[in-house]
């Protein structure tokens, strides 16, 4: 797994360090996870992009083998933003002062962040099977309570979440370890059977739900849009167009350059269809062809325009969003 990458703790500051991977030459790429993955959930992608580009993969704060630090009475320990800020020093700390970012899930609201937070630093910004929070929650109705009711459930403090993922945690992620990779697979389930990782990933939520929401609404009426390049990739098997029609659309309303690419694949894209993603991730960060298809996007990607908006059911909703 990640064959060629070097694997790193990086001191971030403020008592956190992140477990980092990087491989490849060429311009930089920071590849985020989502809920409840680690970096491992990219080894089949980062290979591909890394002939061509530089790759970064981390864990970010509170997941996999990066720091636990406190919440805080505000849960802003946990915020994209100071995830965002993480992410900053990692990448300055490796030489990159300018890179792309690729965000999935939960890891696509830290890349939005970042993006919102640092426009100087980032170049191009890919979101994957989300929209963002602030548009979300603003979104929120009966029918996004009934399929996303994770996010109240981990987001709530009156009868924390943690005590019945930790009595099972297999049993609650229902990873399929078939689909990850055996090695991949491995590492995530190291993350889930430890406490303080379930805790801090409950504390995602919690941010998400207060500071995260509050950053977003404030760039809203402030009038402050992304202005990078901007793709949206999401899966026809996910529920995001059943929710939001065209999820480019939504993310129009954020930033002003946005492309979009529907691919026939469940929630966790990268591990499902790597070799479609990391053809769509490379033509639009213009990296060489090198051995994946070249042209505008592969064959079974659909473009925005024409993707419908129904899709299926996730299998395991508590696992993504």
């Amino acid at each position: 797994m990640f064959d060629g990458f070097e694997l790193r703790q990086v001191d971030v500051g403020g008592g956190v360090t992140l477990r980092v991977r990087t491989g490849g030459s060429g311009p930089p790429v920071l590849l985020l996870h989502g809920h409840p993955r680690t970096q491992a959930t990219w080894h089949k992608v980062a290979p591909l992009l890394a002939i061509g580009f530089t790759v970064v993969c981390l864990d970010l704060r509170g997941y996999g083998e990066s720091s636990k630090p406190p919440a805080g009475e505000d849960h802003a320990g946990y915020s994209k933003r100071a995830m965002a800020r993480d992410c900053v020093e990692a990448m300055a700390q490796l030489g990159h002062r300018n890179f792309a970012v690729v965000g999935h899930d939960r890891g696509a609201y830290v890349a939005h962040r970042l993006a919102a937070d640092h426009p100087e630093l980032v170049s191009h910004l890919v979101v994957m099977d989300a929209v963002p929070i602030g548009a979300a929650l603003a979104r929120s109705d009966a029918r996004f309570a009934a399929k996303w009711w994770h996010w109240f459930f981990l987001g709530q403090t009156a009868k924390p979440a943690e005590r019945v993922i930790n009595a099972d945690p297999d049993a609650w992620y229902q990873v399929d370890a078939a689909t990850m990779g055996e090695e991949a697979y491995a590492d995530l389930r190291r993350a889930l059977h430890d406490p303080a990782t379930v805790h801090a990933m409950c504390e995602d939520y919690r941010a998400g739900l207060t500071v995260d929401r509050a950053a977003d609404d404030a760039d809203r009426r402030a009038g402050r849009r992304i202005t990078c390049p901007t793709l949206v990739v999401w899966a026809t098997g996910d529920d995001l167009g059943e929710l939001y029609g065209d999820p480019v659309e939504v993310w129009r309303e954020w930033a002003d350059a946005v492309r979009g690419v529907a691919l026939d694949s469940g929630h966790h894209l990268a591990e499902e269809v790597p070799d479609q993603l990391a053809a769509v991730l490379r033509e639009f960060l213009g990296g060489p062809a090198g051995p994946m298809p070249s042209g505008p996007m592969p064959s079974d990607a659909v473009p925005s325009e024409q993707a419908e908006s129904e899709t299926g059911r996730r299998e395991d909703p508590v696992t993504s969003g």
